[in-house]
């Protein structure tokens, strides 16, 4: 059966707290780090090995306690230390917004630059003393607030009218950006070789690093323990 519109909005919902700006940045800087395809690998099993199990136990709980995520743990072990996980939960979220707000805010400054084609002919170096100019004014200021007015009048329309509607409309918009994005990608000059170094292993580079890196991306990939996967499910 078709999924109905209000599981569509919890799986969007859902995916928009975990694929945005960290991980659209993070995880080429972790796979370009960590050996390329071999890091790949061990990233999908810690997926289907830690995350999945856990993103499950997670929606159990929501879907249990009916609760917020500060409340969930409470409400299903009450007087227990328990309660302890839900809080950490919720300041895990005021640090990321720490300083997701300022990178978003960055994000409408370049979305404008872009529109006006201002990137065109600019070299590495261009772009570092570009963003320090940038960085040098109030206007970092001006869209961080912005950017968190913007964030307010979604969530206080709650989840359903507020989060749920809103990735309905803006999920697909990320989903045609990255589209646009990877075909860009791969008709740079030296496109081959990159392809090449995602799906060719290099298990001679798997060490450690590479699996706390992995495991580190998986739980980020899947936003565990910090936001709406434990949620008041209705």
């Amino acid at each position: 059966t078709e999924p109905t519109s209000e599981a569509l909005g919890v799986i969007l919902a859902s995916a928009g707290s975990a694929v945005g700006l960290g991980n659209i940045w993070r995880f080429p800087f972790e796979t370009g780090n960590h050996g390329g395809a071999a890091f790949i690998l061990v990233y999908l099993v810690c997926v289907l090995i830690l995350g999945i199990p856990i993103m499950i136990a997670e929606f159990l709980i929501g879907r249990r306690s009916r609760a917020n995520t500060a409340r969930a743990y409470q409400k299903l072990a009450p007087g227990t230390h328990w309660r302890w996980v839900g809080r950490m939960g919720v300041l895990a979220g005021f640090l990321i917004l720490g300083y997701y707000s300022v990178v978003a805010g960055w994000t409408l400054e370049f979305i404008g630059e872009a529109a006006t084609n201002s990137f065109a002919g600019k070299s590495a170096a261009d772009f570092i003393a570009s963003f320090n100019s940038f960085a040098a004014t109030l206007r970092p200021v001006i869209w961080l607030v912005l950017f968190l007015l913007a964030t307010h009048l979604i969530i206080v329309k709650g989840v359903e009218k507020g989060i749920e509607k809103s990735a309905k409309i803006m999920m697909p918009m990320l989903f045609v950006l990255l589209i646009i994005l990877a075909i860009c990608s791969i008709s740079l000059p030296g496109a081959g070789a990159g392809i090449e170094f995602l799906l060719k292993p290099d298990f001679s580079k798997v060490d450690g690093n590479v699996f706390l890196g992995a495991m580190g991306q998986a739980f980020f990939s899947l936003s565990l323990g910090r936001d709406v996967s434990v949620h008041d499910a209705s």
